[in-house]
C-alpha cells in the first residue's frame, strides 16, 4: 500500500513539473514573424532598414539589393516607391511582378532578405553618443550589455550614466536611467538591464 502511494506521488510531481515547464515555455517574448495557422511555417515580414536582394530571373540587369527606406518603400529598376515594410518577402516579389509585367513578359521575381533589422517595433535602437549608433535587430533574451557591444560602446564624450531607456507599454512612454559608463567601464554586472523589442537607448554627450 505504502509504494503504490509513493509511486503516485512520484508520477505526480514528474506531471507537476512538466506542466510548470511548458508554462514557461508559452509566455517567451513572440519572434519577429507572422503568427502561422496550424500546419503552416511562419514568414519573416520585412522592415525599415532591411537589405534585400531582388532577383528577376533572365533580366540581370533589373536586379538588385536594396535597403528598404526608413518610410517602408523600396526603388529598384523599374520600380519606384513600392511599399516593401509590413509585406513577406514572397508578397513583395508578386507585387514587383505586377510592376515589371508592364515592361516585361511574363517576369518571374525572386525576393531574398540578406540583412534584416525587422520592424520599428522589432527593433532596439541606440542613439547619441554611441560608437557606432544604429537600429538593431531584437534578439530574445537581449541585454543592455548585449546591446552596447553590437555598437561598440560609448564614445570618450558620452556621459553613460546619463543614458535613458525610453520603453512603449501598453500605449505609455516610459522612461528609464541606465548606468553606462558603470556597467562597461566599471564592469558593474548589476547595471545590466533586461532589453525589450521597441526600446529606443539615448546616450547624451557629457558636459565638460
Amino acid at each position: 500500500m505504502h509504494l503504490r502511494s509513493h509511486k503516485f506521488i512520484g508520477c505526480l510531481l514528474i506531471s507537476l513539473i512538466a506542466a510548470a515547464i511548458f508554462g514557461c515555455a508559452s509566455n517567451k517574448p513572440p519572434a519577429p514573424v507572422v503568427a502561422a495557422q496550424e500546419g503552416q511555417t511562419p514568414y519573416y515580414i520585412i522592415g525599415p532598414g532591411d537589405q534585400v536582394d531582388i532577383f528577376v530571373w533572365g533580366n540581370e540587369e533589373l536586379s538588385s539589393s536594396i535597403i528598404v527606406h526608413p518610410d517602408g518603400r523600396l526603388t529598384s529598376p523599374l520600380v519606384e516607391d513600392l511599399q516593401a515594410s509590413g509585406k513577406t518577402p514572397t508578397e513583395l516579389a508578386r507585387d514587383i511582378e505586377k510592376i515589371l509585367s508592364r515592361y516585361v513578359r511574363a517576369p518571374i521575381v525572386t525576393v531574398i532578405v540578406n540583412e534584416f533589422i525587422g520592424r520599428f517595433s522589432e527593433q532596439v535602437r541606440v542613439v547619441g553618443e554611441a560608437a557606432d549608433p544604429s537600429a538593431l535587430s531584437y534578439q530574445e533574451h537581449m541585454s543592455l550589455l548585449d546591446v552596447m557591444i553590437e555598437v561598440g560602446g560609448l564614445t570618450e564624450f558620452a556621459a553613460g550614466n546619463s543614458a535613458t531607456l525610453v520603453r512603449t507599454a501598453n500605449g505609455r512612454e516610459k522612461q528609464f536611467s541606465v548606468r553606462l559608463d558603470d556597467l562597461i567601464r566599471d564592469g558593474d554586472i548589476t547595471a545590466n538591464v533586461e532589453i525589450l523589442p521597441g526600446d529606443i537607448l539615448i546616450i547624451p554627450e557629457a558636459w565638460f
